[in-house]
């Protein structure tokens, strides 16, 4: 993934770059579960739980920032 940013990275430079998004799957488990993010805004804590959730099962790297990546912040939480 970082290979294919850093290949499109003049372009993006020169045209901007509003969001990008990345899925993976069938890479492992067959008995994982998908876990769900409620963006409701009246879910009150039910989203930083799913976060949370999601650290615990897969490591606190799992989910990030997207203005982080590609950044070595030895003081990030992420």
């Amino acid at each position: 993934m970082r290979a294919l940013l850093a290949h499109a990275a003049p372009l993006i430079e020169e045209l901007g770059l509003t969001l990008v998004g990345v899925s993976v799957s069938n890479l492992g488990n067959d008995d994982a579960v998908q876990l769900t993010l409620p963006f409701d805004r009246f879910a009150g804590g039910a989203l930083d739980a799913a976060v949370d959730d999601v650290r615990t099962k897969f490591g606190t790297k799992a989910l990030t920032r997207a203005v982080l990546l590609g950044h070595d912040d030895p003081f990030s939480p992420f």
